[in-house]
């Protein structure tokens, strides 16, 4: 499948390496995560539903104002029947919406297992510029139909930033004023947590405060 490809696809004309696959590696992304959930979903039988997650990713990055070496991603997934890129936007742009982002971007990208793949902008009106809030696409058919989807059945997914859009929200114009250790602009995000603040740092107190809120912006 991977080099040979399937389903439509040529596949990716390179060579496929179970070693190299089973490396450690600090995680990029999420994604993997929606695929074993996509999987056993697939194994169970089909039904349309909508998956979510939050957790810790790792990047290679210049940190600067707006990078970060150690984030959150969301990820989110919806399959179902005959939807495509049109639900995948409008989707997305109800949830900033619903966060206070209204100024919205999409940029085509390539990502290597979703077809159609969109990178999401917002505007940051501190810093005067779009910055990327999150990538999005929809899955491709080699990716779904070895799991043993039906041919009509698609999903929509995305993995968003946490720390870009809060700090948007917030109106800071350096990213790295999430991650210190000043609570006060954060007082009524962090009141959610309370129990749990007793045994975990404040910053992970906030990022678990902001995942109840951001979350909650989806499924409302």
């Amino acid at each position: 499948m991977h080099a040979e490809g399937d389903f439509g696809s040529i596949g990716y004309r390179s060579p496929f390496s179970e070693a190299v696959t089973r490396t450690n590696v600090l995680r990029t992304h999420t994604t993997a995560c929606t695929s074993r959930t996509l999987y056993r979903l697939a194994q169970e039988g089909f039904k349309p539903g909508k998956y979510f997650s939050i957790d810790r990713v790792f990047r290679n990055e210049e940190m600067d104002k707006t990078h970060l070496c150690e984030f959150h991603q969301i990820e989110g997934c919806v399959i179902d029947r005959e939807i495509g890129l049109a639900n995948m936007m409008h989707v997305l742009e109800e949830f900033f919406i619903k966060i206070g982002i209204k100024q919205l971007r999409f940029k085509p990208a390539y990502n290597p297992y979703t077809e159609p793949s969109m990178e999401i902008f917002g505007y940051h009106e501190g810093l005067e510029k779009w910055i990327e809030v999150g990538n999005s696409g929809v899955f491709r058919p080699e990716m779904l139909r070895p799991m043993g989807f039906p041919e009509d059945v698609t999903a929509i997914a995305w993995g968003l930033s946490l720390e870009r859009p809060a700090m948007m929200m917030h109106g800071f114009n350096n990213i790295h004023k999430l991650v210190g250790a000043n609570e006060a602009p954060f007082s009524s995000f962090l009141s959610f947590s309370s129990v749990t603040s007793r045994f975990f740092s404040s910053l992970q107190s906030l990022h678990l405060a902001y995942s109840y809120f951001f979350l909650a912006s989806f499924v409302s």
